[in-house]
């Protein structure tokens, strides 16, 4: 039976992701506000009232500079509300204002969708923060990602100009048609399974020991709602999904997971249609497809496998009851695989191989799926590098879709996939090596080098997803993990805005024996080794101190 709802687990999320890419196409060429007039009036009288003028574009600069400075007020927003927690409404359980670097990195996390949290949301952070503050900029962080591939798919499809956009725009109808839309249906679902969703105070009970028990209660379904959909993935309550208030059944389990990839595998198909190259899109989606389900293979054999030292495969601890292996993995594939960073059970607990997939699925940039729209314009570059060393290879100019990538692309390119890469190994070396990262190690040996590597994967993945076991509510930490989520986002984002800027003025070249074709399975095979290349030259070492080795150890008996 787990193994029938895998298949229509995959099943679903191929039917729907056309489906739902085909609407969302429609949106951003302005299609649903023609046939909808009604939400086109709506969606105009906003313009009006923010004294927006939709009709005028920007250019690459333009659209980035009003991108960061809408970036940075959601942050000095997000930042002050928790800093003066304690005097707003809201807040039944009179919990105080949030300590200076936790408040720095929440902020952070949430304006770059990273969604780290270094805190537990019920004993921290006041209804008014959870809902005005991190519900908010759960739907802004996600439409900045979506537009930005907006941007880039102007840039492949527009010749001789320097137009990409309205970022206003863009971000209004991706939140308005798409984001809203949905999130609402799916926190009317989660509210009919059982997820809490009042302002009401926490409510005390009594054990059946008789002991005095604090459930904590809260506006979570609308939250949960968009933390999945937009790969946001932070948790109203700390323990995540594996809490029964945020996930309490089997059916609100399975959708859950299929809302983390079905917006980031949807937008795949709108690619297509709006670049024209419907068959690149399915080349792009069976080269996700087949490193998703490459993982998660490798993922369920680690876990069913019998394990060394207590004899025995599918061991329990750290997961649910509720949910089984089966699941736990699932998730924890697909919230690796598409940044959202969610958890149904703790990922300390994996299998060695298991918290390997996870970690490799972070570390080749958050492109098997990705998050909302960075996944796939993260995609894109290693297409870019793709045509490019195809093209060193057959002595021609590399092109993608008929404008030529030259070096200034290419530069770029390197620039955005070394960035996060620097973050994870550089900033893992310096946690090892000061008193202040090593104190937060809860173990010794490889595991505890795994709790930090985790620790800014996550981070310059933008992913939001702890390895359950560091203390990361740290100074040292908060900061130091910041920077990371700082890095990891808009390191990506900015030089792919400079892309954009750049493609956008350059001609279409029309396709000539000569071109190599990006929708063939050849492509599709040489985009999947480009990926694997680049993540096992870039990590492998890395990946040996960690979970290689104490799976090696583990066959030794040796545990840490």
């Amino acid at each position: 039976m787990e193994f029938l709802q895998l298949f229509v687990f995959l099943a679903l999320l191929i039917i729907l992701s056309p489906l739902l890419g085909h609407y969302i196409a429609s949106v951003i060429s302005g299609e649903i506000g023609l046939r909808f007039k009604t939400l086109g009036k709506i969606e105009n009288a906003f313009y009006k009232f923010l004294k927006i003028d939709s009709e005028v574009e920007m250019d690459w600069k333009g659209y980035l500079f009003n991108l960061l400075m809408f970036n940075l007020a959601g942050f000095i927003f997000l930042l002050l509300i928790q800093l003066i927690q304690a005097y707003l409404p809201f807040n039944p359980q009179h919990l105080g204002n949030v300590e200076l670097s936790l408040a720095i990195n929440t902020a952070v996390s949430f304006v770059t969708n990273t969604n780290w949290q270094s805190y537990a949301g019920e004993t921290t952070l006041s209804y008014f923060v959870q809902t005005v503050g991190l519900t908010v900029q759960n739907f802004l962080s996600a439409a900045t990602g979506i537009s930005v591939l907006f941007v880039l798919i102007r840039s492949l499809t527009r010749k001789n100009s320097s137009k990409l956009g309205n970022f206003w725009t863009d971000m209004t109808k991706t939140t308005f048609y798409i984001l809203l839309p949905l999130s609402l249906i799916f926190a009317l679902f989660l509210v009919s399974q059982g997820v809490v969703d009042t302002f009401r105070p926490y409510t005390e009970a009594t054990t059946l020991e008789g002991a005095r028990q604090v459930i904590p209660l809260g506006p979570a379904a609308s939250q949960v709602a968009i933390k999945q959909l937009g790969t946001n993935g932070g948790g109203f309550f700390n323990a995540n999904s594996a809490f029964p208030f945020e996930n309490p059944t089997p059916l609100s389990n399975f959708f859950e997971m299929l809302a983390i990839l079905l917006i980031p595998s949807s937008l795949v198909f709108t690619y297509g249609r709006l670049t024209g190259s419907k068959k690149g899109a399915l080349a792009i989606f069976g080269v996700m497809l087949f490193l998703f389900i490459a993982g998660l293979t490798v993922s369920i054999i680690s876990e069913y496998s019998t394990n060394p030292i207590f004899k025995m495969g599918g061991l329990m601890e750290g997961k649910e009851t509720r949910f089984g292996v089966l699941n736990s993995v699932i998730w924890s594939t697909a919230t690796t695989a598409a940044s959202n960073g969610s958890v149904n059970a703790m990922q300390s607990s994996l299998s060695p191989f298991s918290a390997l997939v996870s970690l490799f699925n972070m570390q080749v940039g958050e492109i098997i799926f990705g998050g909302v729209g960075c996944g796939l314009y993260g995609m894109v570059l290693f297409i870019f590098l793709t045509v490019f060393i195809s093209g060193l290879m057959v002595g021609r100019t590399p092109e993608y879709l008929g404008k030529k990538i030259d070096a200034y692309e290419i530069k770029l390119t390197i620039i955005a996939i070394i960035l996060p890469n620097m973050v994870i190994l550089l900033f893992t070396a310096i946690s090892l090596i000061v008193k202040s990262g090593l104190s937060g190690l809860s173990t010794s040996g490889p595991h505890g080098f795994t709790e930090a590597l985790y620790a800014f994967s996550s981070a310059a993945g933008n992913n939001g997803s702890a390895f359950a076991g560091l203390g990361a509510n740290t100074v040292f930490y908060n900061l130091l993990i910041s920077l990371g989520m700082l890095i990891g986002r808009f390191g990506i984002l900015i030089p792919v805005m400079a892309i954009a800027g750049n493609l956008v003025q350059k001609n279409i070249t029309p396709p000539s024996k000569g071109t190599l074709r990006t929708d063939t399975p050849l492509f599709a095979l040489l985009l999947t080794g480009i990926i694997i290349i680049v993540g096992a030259l870039t990590f492998f070492p890395a990946l040996s101190l960690g979970p290689l080795l104490e799976h090696l150890l583990m066959h030794k008996g040796i545990l840490f």
